[in-house]
């Protein structure tokens, strides 16, 4: 048998993403199903197979019978399963040319998702080589064959057609976009799913604002859908006009979400969804105009303000952590930290100083950006790196504390700077240059307002003391010194965190091929150094006006 994988890879026009090749397998009908009930349930709950990219039929009222005419003249013959008024849908196996063929039924004369009509359906009539069997069986509704072919034979029992459907999927030859190579059916599961849910986040997203010029072209990837293109708007008031009129959201950038564009979002009823960095983000600071190879996409909130939920909130709060995600969070979380990956860099050659007294408790600060949205969201008040030290110093009296300043207000880009001499009146030493990872491997606790480095420490098995309220506080991982919100009052392992940190919520892009990606990709070409800057002519001319900016303070 021939024919189109039944698992392929949405439209993307900038690369070739193909994931099956056509059946190059031997494996025949004889023994047992070549697929597991257990792959059967992952491809359901992805709901990937087919052309899930296509638009939806949208609505969830229950289904009676699905009809896949393979022509126009077939269709009064099949009305004959209308039961009495019973919702009936034609989905014609081949649409184009259609037209209305039938007044007052429902015809749906183009391409659709398959899944938003089989997840609603009792019953699938179709011929034989029409690939809607093997999802219907997949998604365990049943069918009625009217021809033979590739996917079924008139008669043959739900068993039979199960098989057949399993028999299409182990013959395929599975294929890693990002790399060329051979892969399973399960990787193949799971990166479908990762582009399903990508998809559908931005089926709604019409018109973005306030992204910077050199990062539009990474936006434009992560925001991609084949059905509706990304217009960019120059003010936030025009991109609302574009989403109100094309009926859609404004993906924007927290920091150009102003209370003023929130109501009138609101007044207009558009949507505004915020992007912004991701946790692993890219081979250089975003001050340095690096453009992300990661991002968030939440349509909820942002994680970094705990006045209101968000996304990641609602995944840490209520997701169901499998243990095959767990054991995925664990090998990431060790990639990461053998690597020496953190938000920037990977890094495990930078020389950390000796402690000045060995066995000593070891306390890290990091300094932030004073006026960062972090800070000013999750910091309840306190801002100062001056005196986010002075309180280290007062709960860890006999300990040897660190300050790191932040790169960006070293650089002399950003406000947060403190004259070493004052910072050396609560810390023992100032410590700059290199990455944070080999830092975080050297103490033995962090003491953190809202910083990311408060994460990677964690991923390193470190105490972090929160003074602030980041993301990452409130789930029993952390001595949170200020109020944490009602809504995380559930208690999460370390891996648990990881993986909804990591992997379900963040955004990745590959950067040698620029398809979306899951994260170890990104952390595979971070660590083997194949993560490169798209615009690194800039950083050198950065570093010159940081040096300017600072010498005019």
């Amino acid at each position: 048998m021939s024919g189109v994988p039944l698992l392929r890879a949405p439209p993307f026009p900038w690369a070739d993403a193909t994931v099956a090749l056509p059946q190059v397998s031997s494996v025949g009908m004889d023994g047992p199903l070549p697929v597991s009930r257990g792959q059967f349930a992952d491809l359901r709950a992805a709901r990937v197979g087919g052309c899930f990219w296509a638009p939806p039929i949208v609505g969830d009222d229950p289904i009676a019978v699905v009809l896949r005419p393979g022509s126009a003249a077939e269709v009064a013959a099949l009305l004959a399963y209308d039961e009495d008024g019973a919702a009936l849908w034609l989905v014609p196996q081949s649409p184009a040319g259609w037209g209305h063929v039938l007044a007052g039924r429902n015809l749906q004369p183009d391409a659709v998702d398959p899944w938003s009509v089989l997840d609603r359906a009792r019953f699938l009539v179709a011929h034989g080589d029409d690939e809607w069997i093997a999802l219907a069986r997949i998604a365990g509704v049943a069918v009625k064959v009217l021809s033979p072919g590739r996917f079924g034979a008139p008669g043959d029992s739900g068993d039979a057609l199960d098989a057949r459907a399993a028999l299409a999927l182990a013959q395929a030859h599975y294929r890693d976009p990002f790399g060329g190579g051979a892969t399973g059916l399960a990787e193949t599961i799971d990166l479908l799913a990762t582009w399903r849910a990508a998809l559908d986040g931005n089926r709604q997203i019409a018109a973005a604002s306030g992204m910077a010029w050199w990062k539009k072209a990474e936006i434009r990837r992560f925001l991609w859908h084949p059905a509706r293109p990304l217009r960019f708007a120059r003010s936030p008031a025009r991109a609302l006009a574009l989403a109100e009129r094309a009926g859609g959201a404004v993906a924007i950038w927290p920091s150009r979400v102003s209370p003023g564009l929130i109501a009138q979002a609101r007044q207009q009823g558009v949507p505004l969804v915020r992007v912004e960095d991701g946790f692993v983000r890219s081979v250089g600071l975003g001050v340095d105009l690096v453009p992300p190879s990661s991002v968030v996409v939440d349509a909820l909130g942002i994680h970094f303000d705990p006045a209101g939920p968000s996304d990641l909130e609602a995944v840490l709060a209520n997701a169901g952590f499998s243990p095959r995600l767990l054991a995925r969070a664990r090998a990431l979380r060790e990639t990461i930290v053998a690597a020496g990956i953190s938000k920037y860099a990977a890094d495990t050659q930078a020389t950390v100083p000796p402690r000045a007294e060995p066995g000593r408790r070891l306390v890290l600060v990091p300094g932030q950006v004073e006026d960062d949205m972090s800070v000013r969201a999750g910091g309840h008040g306190l801002a100062s790196n001056l005196e986010l030290v002075r309180r280290a110093r007062l709960a860890e009296p006999d300990a040897e504390i660190w300050f790191r300043p932040h790169p960006d207000v070293d650089a002399g880009h950003r406000k947060g700077a403190v004259p070493d001499a004052q910072v050396l009146a609560h810390a023992d030493r100032v410590v700059r240059g290199g990455g944070m990872a080999p830092l975080l491997d050297a103490v033995d606790a962090v003491h953190v307002l809202t910083s990311l480095a408060g994460f990677e420490a964690l991923l390193r098995g470190r105490e972090v003391v929160c003074h602030g309220t980041p993301f990452y506080a409130g789930w029993g991982l952390t001595r949170d010194l200020a109020p944490v919100p009602d809504r995380r009052g559930r208690a999460l392992s370390l891996d648990a965190l990881v993986a909804g940190v990591l992997i379900l919520y963040p955004r990745y892009l590959d950067p040698v091929t620029g398809l979306p990606c899951p994260p170890e990709v990104l952390v595979g070409r971070m660590a083997g150094a194949r993560a490169t800057n798209r615009l690194r002519w800039i950083a050198p001319l950065r570093r010159i006006q940081g040096r300017l900016m600072a010498a005019l303070r």
